[in-house]
């Protein structure tokens, strides 16, 4: 699995990136306040915009976990991605429609648990990298607080006290998802690197 995540590592870049425009473009919904407005365009080409984002983001994510695999691919991150893939599909086709808030919320469970799952499982096989350790630790419970977040808030357990506050939770998602794939492809390209410096060097001399 982690040589086809080394292999695709631009495409967890190129993710990260989607999720970061996203996360910054939706928090264009919001006025000072904290309640939607049009700002530069409309309300509604506004979210099929984000959703063709979301779309893309997601279709990055499936191809980091299933391309060029052979036998390690990545199935949690297939899966993030197909739940992201299918938020940006109801963005785009829902927005004039009423849709309960509950199989969103579901969505962002599971994109929040299929990213936080995969990083506390590989956190102990770096022991002598402490800092990404702790890396990973991190970024897999702040994903698990994500994702029981979204949770209570699907359920009723928690309410949208504001009305954009939709916005401001799908925003601080998204940038968290962001730093996590951008940290993660940037970090296995330097591991690419570093394999094939290692690999030069052991060549022998001609």
């Amino acid at each position: 699995m982690i040589q086809t995540l080394i292999r695709n590592w631009w495409l967890l870049v190129l993710c990260g990136v989607l999720e970061a425009v996203y996360a910054v473009m939706n928090l264009f919904m919001l006025d000072p306040e904290g309640s939607p407005t049009l700002r530069t365009f409309g309300l509604r080409m506004t979210v099929v915009f984000l959703g063709k984002f979301a779309l893309a983001a997601g279709v990055c994510a499936v191809a980091a976990g299933v391309w060029r695999a052979g036998k390690g691919k990545s199935w949690l991150l297939a899966l993030n991605g197909l739940a992201l893939s299918a938020f940006g599909w109801i963005s785009i086709f829902y927005s004039r429609g009423r849709l309960a808030f509950l199989p969103v919320a579901l969505l962002f469970v599971v994109m929040a648990l299929s990213l936080g799952v995969p990083a506390l499982a590989a956190a102990p096989t770096l022991r002598r990298h402490a800092p990404d350790q702790r890396l990973l630790r991190l970024a897999g419970a702040g994903a698990a607080g994500f994702g029981l977040g979204f949770a209570a808030l699907g359920f009723g357990w928690i309410e949208l006290q504001q009305p954009g506050s939709y916005f401001l939770w799908t925003s601080c998602y998204f940038g968290f998802s962001a730093i996590c794939m951008l940290g993660l492809g940037l970090r296995l390209n330097r591991l690419r690197a570093a394999i094939h410096r290692m690999a030069a060097s052991a060549l022998p001399a001609g």
